[in-house]
């Protein structure tokens, strides 16, 4: 049930971060999905080592969001970087 509400709720931060991010990102609902779950283990482990949290603790939901935003900024940049 824990895998359950993990994919849901990044699922919806997925959703929240591609709303928050002005372009056009062609990303299907799994990509989306995998956005949030990566956004808030990005946030986790940025703020860990920020020491914003302590070891253990992972990031609450608008940290889940601010780290989707800033995958989709990198995701950005080396698609342009490519392109």
């Amino acid at each position: 049930m824990h895998l359950l509400w993990t994919l849901i709720i990044g699922f919806i931060v997925g959703l929240l971060g591609r709303w928050l991010h002005p372009g056009d990102d062609k990303m299907g609902i799994i990509l989306t999905t995998l956005l949030g779950i990566g956004g808030a283990f990005f946030a986790t482990f940025a703020g860990q080592a920020l020491h914003l949290y302590s070891a253990g603790q992972s990031a609450g939901f608008i940290g889940a969001v601010i780290g989707a935003v800033v995958l989709l900024v990198i995701v950005g940049v080396i698609r342009k970087a490519v392109k």
